[in-house]
């Protein structure tokens, strides 16, 4: 009986190098190489201290994610967990939630690739590449899960060495003076032009929306469990490294900028990294970062649409989405749910036809919402799953979420404040519209069709299936 569901079932084709560097890749996209201008903007040099703070609350929550994902390592990650232990319709809501956040979050990196091929074709109009980099992005996911692995690889391994190299480069500008005529430029910007807040905590607050759009993505990992070789083991470092990565990356690249130039002059042409190799003197620096922040934008955008069609699969494993998503080719790949996801991101295209000046704003604050209602999940479930434990149980788990349950609930409080955030800001408020809608039209949907009386059935025997799997693979 196995045997024939085997052809039917993801592969476990991915490595450690593979999960570490997909993780890195979908958390490094246009939140740092274009959004981090217009966070910049609001906050000022108070921009590192944001990136800092969030970058704690998100440490929790893979925490939070771990805890769980290595006692049970399943292809629908957080989405298994809030059915399980929050029930039908939480897991329901976060699943196709996850969907949508990553379709959006899809349209963003696209328009973002449109923006960056004005660079070089300005008279060509935007959709036309946002077109051409989805078409691109689909052929992709269609490869066996290991060449996939292996092309996001390469794919990440490129801006992860341009930040590094911008981080080197910018620290011998700052304490030697290379490309300055020998003189070290310090950091004295980082106080000398309205202090380090020079608008104030609002300025900070505004910008968490975007700060925390940019570490979208740190959760793939939790996606990425049931492709993954030796999960307890693998899960667990790419956790850990992953997040001190992305908060060096972030905090290291917001340092190295502010501190070379003022920050009004930041991101007024361009991408903000274009600034730092010009400093430098290297010829065609505009050139050179407008392709590795192209290659940005597809290989976030490329592990998005990994994401979601995983993350319908399961949807389709509970009867939560209609079953041909769940159906997987001879690669192992969902096909039916990357061709769904692919299908729905026109509508990025066609935004970018109608919308071109706004859609980028309204795209990545309609990503934040649906990130901050998948982290929270995260936590709830976690929260809920350790408050199922039994003491002697708890006490032997390897690896725990820290002072819990104090991180758990101040994560979930800074989470809810960054919504109220956006609803205090305009430019952001149709996030507050449009996320919380799409959760009631699932709801209707939910016990429009019935969902609800087939979860109720099929919920007997799937829980205690998925732990013996898991009991299996460790």
């Amino acid at each position: 009986m196995e045997q024939a569901k085997q052809p039917n079932q993801l592969q476990r084709g991915l490595e450690e190098r593979h999960i570490t560097l997909m993780s890195l890749g979908a958390a490094i996209g246009v939140g740092l190489f274009l959004g981090s201008a217009s966070a910049i903007k609001l906050a000022g040099p108070g921009i590192i201290v944001a990136y800092a703070f969030a970058g704690m609350i998100i440490f929790f929550i893979m925490r939070a994610l771990g805890e769980m994902a290595i006692q049970k390592p399943v292809a629908g990650s957080f989405g298994q967990y809030a059915r399980d232990y929050l029930g039908p319709l939480p897991g329901f809501l976060t699943g196709w939630n996850y969907w949508l956040l990553w379709v959006v979050t899809c349209m963003a990196e696209i328009t973002a690739a449109g923006i960056y091929m004005e660079y070089w074709f300005p008279d060509i109009p935007r959709w036309i590449w946002a077109l051409l980099a989805l078409g691109i992005m689909v052929a992709v996911n269609f490869l066996a899960v290991k060449a996939f692995g292996e092309l996001e690889f390469w794919f990440a391994l490129i801006k992860i060495l341009t930040i590094i190299f911008m981080i080197v480069s910018g620290l011998g500008i700052i304490i030697f003076g290379i490309g300055n005529g020998g003189i070290a430029t310090g950091i004295s910007n980082l106080w000398e032009n309205g202090g380090l807040f020079p608008n104030g905590l609002t300025g900070v607050l505004l910008s968490l929306q975007m700060v925390m759009f940019a570490f979208l993505g740190v959760e793939m990992i939790g996606i990425t469990a049931g492709e993954v070789k030796n999960p307890k083991k693998t899960l667990r470092r790419a956790i850990d490294t992953v997040f001190w990565r992305i908060l060096l990356f972030y905090v290291g690249t917001m340092f190295v900028m502010m501190s070379i130039y003022p920050w009004q002059e930041i991101g007024v042409k361009g991408s903000p990294f274009v600034l730092v190799f010009d400093q430098l003197g290297i010829p065609a620096a505009a050139g050179i970062i407008n392709f590795v922040v192209l290659t940005a934008a597809l290989s976030s955008c490329n592990g998005g649409i990994f994401s979601t069609a995983r993350m319908l699969y399961n949807l389709a494993e509970n009867g939560d989405a209609p079953k041909k998503l769940g159906i997987v080719n001879k690669n192992g790949v969902p096909s039916k749910a990357v061709v769904l996801t692919g299908t729905v991101l026109l509508l990025g295209v066609v935004l970018n036809y109608i919308v071109p000046e706004k859609v980028f704003i309204w795209l990545t604050a309609v990503s934040t919402f649906g990130a901050i209602w998948t982290w929270s999940m995260i936590l709830l479930s976690q929260i809920k799953y350790r408050k199922s434990l039994s003491k002697k149980h708890a006490s032997s788990l390897t690896y725990k979420m820290p002072l819990f349950p104090l991180t758990s609930y101040f994560s979930l409080a800074f989470l809810a404040m960054v919504v109220g955030m956006m609803a205090y800001s305009p430019d952001t408020r149709i996030a507050v519209i449009v996320g919380p809608l799409f959760l009631v039209i699932l709801v209707a949907f939910y016990y429009g069709k019935g969902y609800h009386r087939k979860t109720r059935i099929a919920d007997e025997q799937p829980v205690i299936a998925l732990d013996t799997k898991s009991i299996n693979r460790a």
